[in-house]
């Protein structure tokens, strides 16, 4: 439910305009220019004078003189009172309005029509939507999507179900202890094909890889790439030369993931 009173100000145009006015005024008092307020909120000169009027009027501005006003206390309470009603507002729509239609997108695993429920699972480090609700992870579809397009779902409920990546971490040696021409490039080959992604950190890994005719999937921000790789349930091959490596490994202990080091020479 919306806090009571919470939208007063922006349903009325009046009161949003005294809001906007009384705000202007206490950031630039005592000397108040009414045309750069009207330029500010985006209304004439004279509209600015009106309502001026009104709120000396009602006790909320004090005239000291032309071009002079100055915010008294009742103005600066209702000031006040009208932003603790907006921030009560805004964190209702933050907190509850927009938590309730959040959005994720998801491919879909087959023809979905919207507002259709979905069962969401992990394919490929992407979550997948599959149309029914027979997985651990509901959702509905806010968008109608073929097979392979992106899809909007919202409202998910559930966990989605599916295990963590390892990674093989390949030390490559340093190019003073013989670099990319010390590792054995078959081993690369064999080790790659068993892995869902390459990822190559430094100069002597790239060319230990190219070498072996691998080319890899994640060259720039492997720490973050590799990690999260695995975290989405991918098999990562890191070649990584000395000066890497505790980065890594650091990472994917922070990560709680799975690896294994193992010398490529």
């Amino acid at each position: 439910m919306e806090p009571e009173g919470g939208a007063d100000v922006l349903r009325s145009k009046r009161d949003a305009t005294r809001y906007q006015i009384l705000v202007q005024i206490a950031e630039r008092q005592p000397a108040v220019s009414q045309q750069e307020i009207a330029d500010a909120i985006g209304v004439t000169a004279q509209a600015v004078s009106d309502y001026l009027q009104d709120l000396v009027a009602e006790g909320f501005v004090e005239k000291e003189g032309r071009g002079r006003y100055t915010v008294t206390n009742e103005g600066v309470d209702w000031l006040i009172s009208q932003t603790d009603r907006l921030q009560a507002f805004l964190d209702h729509v933050s907190g509850d309005v927009l938590e309730q239609v959040d959005v994720t997108t998801a491919i879909a695993a087959a023809a979905i029509g919207e507002g259709q429920t979905v069962s969401l699972v992990m394919r490929d480090g992407v979550e997948r939507a599959v149309p029914g609700d027979t997985g651990g992870a509901t959702a509905v579809a806010v968008t109608a999507a073929e097979a392979g397009q992106d899809v909007g779902v919202t409202n998910i409920q559930g966990v989605i179900e599916y295990d963590l990546g390892t990674v093989t971490v390949l030390r490559v040696p340093s190019v003073q202890d013989g670099g990319a021409r010390a590792v054995d490039s078959t081993a690369v080959t064999d080790l790659a094909g068993g892995h869902d992604l390459v990822a190559a950190a430094e100069t002597e890994a790239l060319v230990a890889a190219q070498t072996a005719d691998v080319e890899p999937d994640i060259r720039f921000g492997t720490v973050a790439g590799v990690r999260e790789a695995a975290t989405r349930g991918l098999d990562v091959l890191l070649l990584v030369a000395p000066d890497a490596l505790s980065a890594h490994t650091d990472a994917l202990r922070e990560g709680n993931l799975r690896y294994e080091v193992v010398d490529g020479s």
